[in-house]
């Protein structure tokens, strides 16, 4: 029986990893017109969404790469006045720590991957205090089912978060697929944001 398990779990890496390729590499030749116009849409629809006007503790994430980009909505969370949080990798522990941000150009440096993550001196915010999140991605369903980069960081930090706390994603439309291959510990979000067609509910 472990036999078994150890290949339907090695066929799950397999075919996550084959997907999030394929959609990666579709993202990157994106042109970054289209990218930098498509941001725009989505921050404008993120922006306008009850769950985060209602949200005074936002925790997102600083994106990188060929990723939507979310400089513009971190800057509206810290003009509005709310709490930004963000993500900084504690390697050792395996886990992202929550960390509050009040400047986005003095208090972010670059972290694991070359990702930017909060400095060590900014204070650690527990998952509990979050009243919305903005959840990165590679690929998403319309059902809300998620495809991550392959840590798991994000899916441990979703499974001990309130399940009522707004969990969003933000995706080009290229990145939305029909089926994303899932196994028992793949956390899902309540909302997928993207250019075209805004919002898609969780069914």
């Amino acid at each position: 029986m472990r036999n078994a398990d150890s290949g339907s779990e090695e066929a799950l890496r397999s075919a996550k990893k084959a997907l999030r390729a394929s959609v990666i590499a579709r993202r990157d030749a994106l042109d970054a017109e289209t990218r930098n116009r498509d941001s725009r849409i989505i921050t404008t629809k993120l922006l306008a969404l009850p769950q985060y006007l209602a949200a005074g503790v936002v925790c997102a994430y600083a994106s990188f790469g060929s990723e939507f980009d979310s400089a513009a909505f971190c800057s509206d969370v810290v003009a509005s006045g709310k709490r930004l949080l963000l993500p900084r990798i504690n390697r050792a522990a395996r886990m992202l720590e929550l960390r509050e941000v009040g400047n986005l150009d003095s208090d972010l440096v670059a972290g694991v991957w070359g990702i930017r993550e909060p400095a060590e001196r900014c204070p650690i915010v527990p998952p509990s205090a979050v009243e919305f999140l903005l959840v990165p991605g590679v690929a998403f369903t319309a059902a809300g089912g998620r495809l991550g980069y392959g840590g798991g960081f994000y899916d441990r930090l979703l499974a001990g978060l309130n399940a009522k706390t707004p969990r969003i994603a933000a995706a080009f439309d290229l990145q939305i697929v029909e089926s994303i291959p899932a196994g028992p510990g793949d956390q899902r979000v309540h909302l997928v944001v993207q250019p075209a067609n805004g919002r898609q509910q969780e069914h």
